[in-house]
């Protein structure tokens, strides 16, 4: 570990130098880039700095030890066992610093959920989990706009996608990613009969400038006339964008802006996040088996959530964990079921470690 921290300190003074270069400043790109990973290395270098001064203290404390002054033995006995507990703790923080971050914890998020198995009452619940998402956003202080939704006549919506913005919105939200199964009994079922529908989550971190380039050329836009909720322009003009990415045949639409220009920047957004994920796929896909333990980079197809509508509980198959206030969830309460999923996540990584 202290080899480890060792080169991490040596990068962070290289770097430190490295911004102060002419030719670093004048480039934006790369500035930006050591700037960034200057800010990751920065809490492990602070921390290793206090834990080596610690130990340092701790020597010249041994030996005070052995002065023939008994007034300055005892004092720096008494220093000594104050101070010997610490750096165990910071260890243990160390420990966790260590820990390989995601690089995309910081970045704000494109969110798709969509009405799956069980007709009308799987759109409802689709409504029901956009619902939560937007009453959680706002308990986070997170800014949610809607980007394209194709409502449901029974109610719902068969497709909504909608973006958050905000402090470390992808940390918290990149569990939700899969298969959401809802078990209660339909508006429409007339004879009191429980029901199980699923509705599928896609949570994809928004890709920055420095993630990779879009080439435009790539890039057949298309307008038409909306057909949902938006401005005045809706069914009027040709304000609706569809963007066909055609080396990869990924597809986005976005009509709920309020002009043409709009929906462009937003469905532009979205298809940088999509080639984005396909990236990051494809090399999960390569790491094989790690992926596979990871709990927020699992299969999008996964069952990851049951929410039992009799027993007012809700489940996340993941963890095993389970708990009786699935009203509360409903309502955007979701930070018991987050903070379980992180700690587990940090508890897996931990055990992981060499």
């Amino acid at each position: 570990m202290i080899d480890r921290l060792d080169k991490i300190e040596e990068r962070y003074n290289e770097i430190n130098q490295l911004l102060m270069e002419p030719d670093i400043s004048r480039n934006i790109k790369r500035m930006t880039e050591l700037s960034k990973e200057q800010s990751g290395l920065g809490p492990v270098v602070e921390l290793y700095k206090e834990y080596k001064a610690v130990l340092s203290s701790l020597e010249d404390l041994k030996e005070m030890m052995h002065e023939d002054d008994k007034e300055i033995v005892e004092m720096a006995k008494m220093e000594y066992d104050e101070l010997k507990h610490r750096a165990p703790e910071i260890e243990e923080g160390l420990k966790v610093l260590l820990i390989p971050t995601d690089p995309n914890d910081e970045k704000n998020v494109i969110v798709e959920v969509r009405g799956a198995a069980g007709g009308s009452e799987a759109n409802i619940f689709a409504g029901d989990l956009f619902r939560m998402y937007t009453k959680y956003a706002e308990s986070k202080k997170w800014k949610l706009e809607v980007t394209n939704a194709e409502e449901n006549d029974a109610g719902g919506f068969s497709q909504v996608e909608f973006t958050l913005s905000g402090a470390s919105v992808y940390s918290f939200m990149k569990y939700e990613s899969g298969a959401h199964r809802v078990q209660r009994v339909p508006q429409t079922e007339s004879q009191g009969r429980v029901h199980t529908s699923t509705a599928t989550v896609v949570v994809l971190p928004e890709a920055d400038e420095i993630d990779f380039e879009l080439n435009m050329g790539d890039v057949r836009v298309d307008t038409y006339r909306s057909s949902g909720a938006g401005g005045q322009s809706v069914n009027t003009t040709d304000s609706a964008v569809r963007l066909t990415h055609e080396p990869s045949g990924l597809i986005v639409t976005c009509q709920d802006g309020k002009s043409q220009h709009e929906n462009k920047a937003s469905a532009l957004r979205i298809l940088k996040a999509r080639l984005y994920d396909k990236i990051l796929q494809e090399k999960a896909d390569k790491e094989g088996d790690e992926r596979r333990s990871k709990i927020g980079s699992g299969d999008r197809s996964e069952k990851v959530r049951t929410y039992n509508y009799p027993q007012n509980r809700v489940t996340d198959h993941r963890i095993g964990f389970s708990l009786l206030q699935l009203d509360r969830v409903m309502e955007g309460k979701l930070e018991p079921v987050i903070e379980a999923l992180i700690n587990e996540d940090l508890k897996r990584k931990l055990e992981g470690k060499e």
